[in-house]
């Protein structure tokens, strides 16, 4: 009440005063539709906001998946297990090129084709890419050489295997089984386990043996890897399968796991000691140039393996492995066959200490034949273990 008798009616939103309550009514009933507005406006940038970031998530979940089923088809491809085909397809694949290249004639592809089906078929290797007496002209070398060796340890007797049109760029691990497989061959301390392997097999052979091994229950962990499958594929193999075969055929063996480099530079010097105590471990003793009976070993690191032959011992102490790479060809293996060698041959197989960088090594060394006892005890521990791990 003004006190003359004027009535004024106060906004209680915001205390604008009004001498009529019908227009006081309507400017409250203003403020309450603005603030449903506002609310109402904020609601729906609330569910737009959530509708736009379920939307994008749902994208980035479907990239990611497509992403991840793309890397998955490209590890398949990289390791063999994409079902396009083993070694046959692949060889017969890269000769059809060779004659549409004209690097190849038509009869030479036929004659090859029916050569390549022929060993197939007889499960044996067709020798085109080994290379024999590499050791025995090494040991001759190393007797003449002068300059800074001063020991050097040799395996027995080996041949080098080189990937052909049909294992070219997956086949290095069964190459390097075929090179320790043709050392053990000469030894007879082996006859009886490899009774059923007088000559050396094929890759697909191979992976024949390899799947067999499963089948007894080798590594059922790594089978499964393979969906228990190798055979007909272009399947990377490693130092397990290599282990859970030569176990199978009662050889004795172990696989040492280098698993961290062991110097402040990246390097594995304790790999480099481990293959120096095999080799010179009795074979020790003044003679410059000693010619063992041990067998080469298998080293396996990522995406790649390679045989050690021997191990040289510098004047200065420092060491170097000797290494047959399958990756090397023939061309190259031959002339360490040449008795007048000026040493430029023999730097293809030495490797020292700063040459191996890679994160992780394995090998595997063979040692001696497994009774049927312990063969079935070794079945049973690659269930659970199947390396050892230098610390």
């Amino acid at each position: 009440d003004t006190g003359n008798g004027e009535q004024l009616y106060e906004c209680p939103m915001c205390s604008l005063t009004c001498t009529n309550i019908q227009i006081l009514e309507e400017h409250v009933d203003l403020h309450l539709e603005e603030q449903g507005f506002s609310e109402g406006g904020d609601i729906r940038d609330l569910e737009l906001a959530q509708r736009l970031q379920m939307e994008e998530d749902k994208w980035q979940r479907s990239e990611e998946e497509k992403r991840e089923r793309e890397e998955f088809k490209k590890l398949q491809r990289q390791y063999g297990l994409d079902n396009s085909g083993g070694y046959k397809q692949q060889f017969l694949k890269n000769m059809e090129r060779e004659v549409d290249r004209g690097r190849m004639q038509p009869f030479e592809y036929h004659k090859r084709k029916a050569d390549m089906m022929e060993c197939l078929a007889f499960g044996i290797d067709d020798g085109k890419t080994k290379t024999s007496g590499v050791i025995e002209a090494l040991c001759k070398y190393y007797q003449n050489e002068n300059k800074d060796v001063r020991h050097v340890w040799l395996s027995t007797g080996v041949d080098h295997f080189h990937s052909s049109l049909g294992d070219r760029g997956w086949g290095c691990g069964y190459r390097n089984f075929q090179m320790l497989l043709s050392s053990l061959l000469q030894n007879s301390l082996y006859n009886d386990c490899l009774k059923d392997t007088t000559l050396i097999p094929s890759i697909p052979k191979i992976q024949s043996m390899i799947e067999d091994a499963w089948r007894e229950g080798f590594d059922p962990h790594g089978a499964s890897h393979f969906n228990n499958r190798l055979h007909g594929s272009k399947a990377w193999i490693g130092a397990s399968e290599i282990y859970s075969l030569l176990t199978s055929l009662r050889i004795k063996c172990q696989i040492i796991d280098f698993h961290k480099p062991t110097s402040p530079m990246g390097t594995h010097p304790r790999l480099f000691e481990w293959v120096l105590r095999y080799y010179s471990t009795d074979n020790e003793g003044g003679a410059k140039v000693v010619c063992t009976s041990k067998p080469p070993i298998y080293l396996q690191h990522q995406g790649h393996s390679r045989t050690v032959v021997g191990i040289e011992e510098k004047k200065n102490k420092t060491l170097c492995l000797l290494l047959f790479d399958p990756g090397c060809p023939s061309q190259e293996m031959q002339k360490l066959l040449k008795q007048n060698s000026d040493g430029t041959s023999v730097k293809l197989l030495q490797k020292f200490v700063g040459s191996l960088k890679k994160k992780q090594y394995q090998i595997v060394a063979v040692d001696g034949v497994l009774s049927l006892e312990e063969k079935v005890a070794r079945c049973h521990a690659s269930q659970v273990l199947t390396s050892e791990k230098i610390p």
